[in-house]
């Protein structure tokens, strides 16, 4: 079963799919399907990593935002 996505990305390299077959084969893959197939996997992974990092920083901010600074209340 092939990823639509991949396939079309494929179709539309035109004048660049010589330098990305050259870059594939370089990198160790088997076909562009799987040098694509990876490169898309490596750019959500980032995605999902930095939305983690992002939901990290604001629950450790809010405990902060909730203290006073002074100790009458």
């Amino acid at each position: 079963m092939q990823n639509q996505e991949i396939v079309k990305i494929i179709d539309n390299l035109k004048g660049r799919r010589g330098y990305e077959e050259k870059r594939a084969s370089k990198l160790g893959f088997s076909s562009l399907y799987a040098y694509f197939e990876d490169k898309i996997s490596k750019k959500q992974k980032a995605i999902e990593d930095e939305q983690k990092e992002l939901e990290a920083a604001k629950i450790e901010d809010q405990p902060k935002a909730n203290k006073k600074s002074c100790g009458c209340c």
